[in-house]
C-alpha cells in the first residue's frame, strides 16, 4: 500500500499542483493528505501516521518555523520538507534549526526535485531514528535505557511537583538471576530478562515509564499515581512474573519471581536521586525479607 505524504498549505491550488508532480514521479508512489491551515497541520502532525510532511512557510498569520517547532514539542518524527516562496539563505538555515530535514523553493520545484528531496528525508529520517533509539533504549530488551530514564524522570518529576501530582516509582529486581545465568547459561539469562520486560511493558499504562535500570534491574515510573496505587501496581507485576512458566533458550518451565520497592513523591523524596535511593532501600529491603514481595519506602 503506498505511503501517504501530508501537504500543509494554505493554498488549494498548490495542493493540485503537488498531486500532479506526485502523479510523475519515477520511483515509488505516494498519496497526498492536505490541509490548510496551522492548527488542524499541528494536529495531523502530532497524531503521525505520515511518511513524511511538505510544509509551507506561510501558513497565513503564523509560519511553518512556529509550527515545527511546536511539532517537535510534541515527540513529532515525521521527516519534514519545508517550502517556501523565499530564496533567502536565512530561511533555509531557520528551517533546518527547527527540524526540516530538506528545503525547496516553489518556484524551482519539478517532479524530480520533489522526489529526490522526499526520498532524501525519507532516508536520513530512517537513520536519525536508528540513532534515537541506539541512543535512548537498551538493545536487549528495548526498554528505555538509564540515561532516557534519567531524563524523563527528571521531566515528570518537575511537573508533578509545579502542578502538584503525585509521582509513584517501583524498583525491580530479578530474584536470584545469577543462578538462571549459572545454571542454564547467558543465553536462558538474556531471553529471561528480554520476557521480563515484555510483561512489565504490557502491565503499566502508555503513559508510564519501564526501564532497564541495570543489569537484572528495572524501573517502572507511574505519572499520577500515589504511594498505595503504585504499590497495587508492583504487587500486580510480581504477580504477573510469579504466574508465568519461562522459555529461555530451549529451557522450559522456568519460573521467575521479582523483588519490588516503592516510592511515591512528594511524601518520600523531592529530588529525583532521593527518589530513586528511596525506591531502591525499599527494594533491598523486599530482598532481606524473602524475595518475591514488594515493600513500600514508608515500610522501611
Amino acid at each position: 500500500m503506498p505511503r501517504t505524504v501530508l501537504l500543509i498549505d494554505d493554498d488549494r491550488l498548490q495542493f493540485r499542483l503537488t498531486q500532479a508532480q506526485f502523479g510523475a514521479f519515477q520511483g515509488e508512489k505516494f498519496l497526498l493528505e492536505w490541509v490548510g491551515s496551522y492548527e488542524e497541520g499541528l494536529e495531523k502532525l502530532a497524531g503521525g501516521g505520515f511518511a513524511a510532511c511538505l510544509l509551507d512557510y506561510q501558513l497565513g498569520e503564523r509560519d511553518g518555523l512556529e509550527l515545527i517547532r511546536a511539532a517537535v514539542a510534541r515527540d513529532c518524527r515525521i521527516p519534514i520538507v519545508f517550502l517556501t516562496a523565499e530564496t533567502a539563505d536565512r530561511v533555509d538555515i531557520a528551517a533546518m534549526h527547527a527540524g526540516a530535514l530538506d528545503y525547496l523553493v516553489k518556484g524551482e520545484i519539478t517532479p524530480r526535485a520533489l522526489e529526490r528531496s522526499l526520498r532524501y528525508a525519507l532516508k536520513l529520517g530512517e537513520t536519525l531514528e536508528a540513532l534515537r533509539l541506539l541512543a535512548t533504549r537498551d538493545e536487549l530488551t528495548g526498554l528505555l535505557n538509564r540515561r532516557e530514564f534519567d531524563r524523563i524522570l527528571d521531566e515528570e518529576r518537575e511537573r508533578a511537583l509545579r502542578f502538584g501530582h503525585p509521582l509513584g516509582l517501583i524498583m525491580i529486581d530479578v530474584d536470584r538471576f545469577k543462578a538462571i545465568n549459572d545454571g542454564h547459561g547467558h543465553p536462558a539469562g538474556d531471553a529471561v530478562l528480554r520476557e521480563v520486560a515484555r510483561l512489565l511493558g504490557r502491565e503499566v499504562r502508555t503513559v508510564d515509564r519501564v526501564a532497564r535500570f541495570g543489569g537484572e534491574e528495572f524501573a517502572v515510573l507511574l505519572v499520577q499515581t500515589d504511594a498505595t496505587g503504585t504499590s497495587d501496581v508492583a504487587s500486580r507485576l510480581c504477580a504477573t512474573i510469579a504466574g508465568e512458566s519461562f522459555t529461555a533458550a530451549g529451557v522450559a518451565g522456568l519460573r521467575v519471581t521479582i523483588s519490588a520497592g516503592v516510592a511515591a513523591l512528594p511524601n518520600d523524596a523531592r529530588q529525583a536521586g532521593e527518589f530513586v535511593a528511596a525506591a531502591d532501600k525499599a527494594l533491598y529491603a523486599a530482598k532481606q525479607r524473602g524475595r518475591n514481595r514488594v515493600v513500600t519506602f514508608a515500610e522501611v
